[in-house]
Formats: C-alpha cells, structure tokens, sequence
C-alpha cells in the first residue's frame, strides 16, 4: 500500500481518539449538568476555535457549496445526538449505544460501496472486524434484551451521524475548515433549539466549564482528523476507524477512572489491534 494511504488509518485512529477523549470529557460534565447544555456549549467552543482557526491561523476561500453542505452536516449530526439522548433516556443504554455507533459506521460503508465500489477483501474484513468492535465495546456488561421497540431511536441517531460522515466529506472536497463552522453553527442552533422546546437546558457550574471547553477542543480536533482522513482515503475506511472512538472513551476510563474492563471488552480491543491491521496492510 502506498505511504500515503498509510495516512487514512492514521488519521481515522487519531480521529477516534480525539472523538472519544471529547466523549469522555463531555460525559464527565454532564453527570452535573444537563447534557444538553454540555453539548450546546462544548460545540459553541468548537465553533469559537473553528472561526478563530478560519479567520486568523488558516485562511481559505469562502465557498457557498461548502457551507451549505457543512449546515446540513450539523444539522444531521444534532438529529442524531438528539435521537441518542432520547433513546438513552427511554431505552436501554446496552442496546441503545452499540446500535448507534454500529449504525453510524455502516452507513458511510454502504454509500462508498455505491459511490466508490467495494473495498479490497481485506480492508472488508477489517471493517466488518471493526464494526464488531464497535459493538462490543460499547456495550460493556449490556445484558438487556432486544426489544423492537427500541429499535428506532439508535437507528434514527445512527443514521443522522453517518450522514454526517458522508456530507462533511463531501464538503470537505471544497475546503477544510469552513463546513465545519457551518456544520457546528447549524449544529448549535439545532440542539439549542430542541432543548429550549423541551427544557432540558440548565447552567452549568463553574467547576464544569473547563471539562466542557476541552470536549469542544477534542471535538474540533475530531473533526478535522476525519476530514483528514477522507483526503488520503476511501470514505468507509476512514468512517469506520473514526467510529472507534468508543474504545478510546472506554481506555481513558480505564486509564483515568481505574473503571474495570470486563472480559468482553478486552476481545473488542484486540478485533480493534486486528482490524487496524487488516486495513493497513
């Protein structure tokens, strides 16, 4: 493989890093806080850095396609965190979280199929190695039974972040930067809006603030290492290694919070070790 494909898992891993650090951050925050508002004020701090970064670090052509494409991605990514929250709260979380992810990674999958043909058999092994990771360790000690009914919400949530997977790449093709402004500006609104209707904003403390702020930044960084990812890649592989990022949520808990990993976990992590390696190969 040329050294320049190498780049799209390298990208795609630091991607899920950067996306499961912010998880781990904003998840810390909202065990005082509304989740709601640590995602309204963790994604208005993206967006401060992301128009600071445009307009003073990076600059680059404004271009209209871009931003409109990247509102629509925010607005679809905040419909999928909407529709999680919802059906965290109504469904249960073993069932509810792997679906979410699952969903969110297989729906790039299917469109670059389409768009880009299938993926060599072991990059497709890789991925569907990949995929069960992703639900394994999301899971964790998930004992709860599969009920149709819930079925729904991590379904509507999975689909409304893959699609954000497919149209920030799409966007990304006419700048780096600028749909990932609209995309959290859209995305601000959106969740702001859902949670004022359904009053479930509330004020954070003082002490949360930073831990909210630094989801932002994990996020922003996040962001950009999948767009990354997609310029020195196949959009499925590089959807697909960002959507690991529940491991990398689960390790800092581990690491940080000395929360045990149960025996099940520890076999997604090593079909993480195995898919990254049938992808780079």
């Amino acid at each position: 493989m040329p050294g320049t494909e190498l780049l799209v898992v390298f990208f795609g891993l630091l991607s899920a890093f950067a996306w499961g650090a912010g998880d781990f951050s904003g998840g810390l925050a909202s065990k005082r806080t509304s989740a709601y508002t640590v995602v309204v004020l963790s994604q208005f701090a993206s967006l401060v850095i992301l128009a600071l970064g445009v307009s003073l670090l990076y600059r680059e052509p404004y271009s209209s396609e871009a931003a409109i494409l990247g509102a629509v991605a925010g607005v679809c990514g905040a419909a999928g965190l909407v529709a999680l929250y919802t059906g965290l709260a109504r469904g249960p979380m073993g069932i509810v979280a792997p679906l979410t992810a699952v969903t969110a990674a297989i729906v790039p999958v299917v469109f670059s199929a389409f768009d880009s043909g299938l993926p060599s058999v072991a990059d497709s092994v890789g991925i569907i190695l990949a995929l069960g990771a992703v639900w394994i360790i999301s899971r964790g000690n998930g004992q709860s039974n599969l009920v149709l009914h819930d079925l729904v919400t991590p379904l509507i949530a999975g689909l409304g972040f893959g699609l954000f997977f497919i149209v920030i790449a799409h966007a990304s093709d006419q700048a780096t930067i600028w749909p990932l402004v609209f995309a959290r500006g859209s995305s601000v609104l959106f969740i702001l809006l859902v949670g004022l209707l359904l009053h479930k904003l509330g004020r954070p403390t003082f002490v949360q603030l930073p831990l909210i702020v630094i989801a932002g930044i994990f996020d922003t960084g996040g962001n950009l290492f999948y767009i990354l990812a997609t310029r020195y890649g196949r959009l499925d592989i590089a959807a697909v290694l960002s959507s690991l990022y529940p491991a990398a949520t689960v390790f800092l808990a581990w690491i940080l919070l000395q929360e045990r990993l149960n025996q099940r976990q520890w076999i997604g992590v090593v079909l993480v070790l195995l898919s990254v390696i049938l992808i780079a190969i």
